[in-house]
This record gives structure tokens, C-alpha cells and sequence, in this order.
């Protein structure tokens, strides 16, 4: 509940102000969380099947390109656009090599290990990057509750992992 408060602090009161402007784009990203949620928890299934990780990924990918090929060709008509770059070419290989593939092997490997509820903290990660991110490369400068909810996050972050509470509860069982 402390990662979520967070958020919620980061995200501010500007939220509620467009709530229902964008209807699709809303339920889209909604409908993105609650996809990864189920993607962990299915995603068990795998190891319990002794799938390796990167036998996941790989089936996952190859399925989610299989699935997007047909909707290419009618959206996009590829035939139809310029030649991309080769800086473009490269970017593209790089997304998907580095933000995919290797991005999909570490998050079955994480899951295959460590479980679907430790690996889906790491969504409370993603705001912690957007502001660091932003500050460092976009001279954004944090107001007073991007910070607050930093806090709250790393917070809930220690009270999910729960060493912090364990070695508490033992530095008051010894002096107690």
C-alpha cells in the first residue's frame, strides 16, 4: 500500500483532471498492468513445467511477433513507407535485443527464482526511473512530491522485502 500511495503521490492531483478525456488510452494502460500481473502469475506455470527461461522468452517473443505480423501489414503497409536509416535500423535491433529479448530472459529467470510477487515489485521501479531519467537527461526538476512519494515507494519496497522488519524484530528481541 506504501508503493501504491506513492504513486499516487507522484502521479498528483493533475490526474483527476483529464480522468475520462482519453477513455481507450486510460483503459490501455489499465489493461497493460493488469496483462503484466497475469503474465507473472501464468508465467509460473513455466517453471513448474521446467521450462527454462530463455526457452519462455523465446516462445513468447516468437508468438507475440507471429500475432503482430497480420496487424503490420493491414496498420502500418510497410510497403508503402521509406527505407528506414540505418541509425533507425540500428535502434530498432537494439530495442530488440537489449529491451526485449534480454529484458524477457531476465524477467523468467527473476520469476523462475524468485517468484511472481517479488518479481512484479519491480513495477513500482518504473517511476523511480521516469524521475531519476528525467532529472539526469531532461533537466526536469523534482517538486516535493516526486520526492515524497520516492520515499514512500522505497518504504513499501523494504516492508515487501521484509529483511529490514526481521533484523528489527531481532535487534529487539536481544535487547529485550
Amino acid at each position: 500500500m506504501l508503493g501504491l500511495a506513492g504513486v499516487i503521490v507522484i502521479v498528483g492531483p493533475d490526474m483527476l483532471h483529464s480522468l475520462g478525456a482519453d477513455v481507450a488510452a486510460q483503459l490501455a494502460c489499465l489493461g497493460a498492468a493488469l496483462s503484466y500481473a497475469f503474465a507473472a502469475v501464468f508465467g509460473r506455470r513455466f517453471a513448474a513445467m521446467r521450462v527454462s527461461p530463455i526457452q519462455t522468452a523465446v516462445g513468447q517473443t516468437a508468438a507475440a511477433s507471429l500475432l503482430l505480423v497480420p496487424a503490420m501489414f493491414v496498420i502500418d503497409r510497410p510497403w508503402m513507407l521509406p527505407m528506414p536509416s540505418s541509425a533507425t535500423i540500428g535502434a530498432l535491433i537494439g530495442i530488440a535485443v537489449l529491451s526485449t529479448a534480454l529484458a524477457y530472459i531476465l524477467y523468467f529467470r527473476i520469476l523462475a527464482s524468485a517468484g511472481a510477487t517479488n518479481l512484479l515489485t519491480v513495477t513500482f521501479l518504473i517511476p523511480i526511473s521516469a524521475i531519476v531519467l528525467g532529472f539526469a537527461f531532461l533537466r526536469e526538476t523534482p517538486r516535493l512530491r516526486h520526492l515524497v512519494g520516492l520515499a514512500c515507494i522505497g518504504c513499501g519496497l523494504v516492508a515487501i522485502d521484509g529483511r529490514a522488519w526481521r533484523a528489527l524484530s531481532a535487534t529487539r528481541g536481544n535487547t529485550g
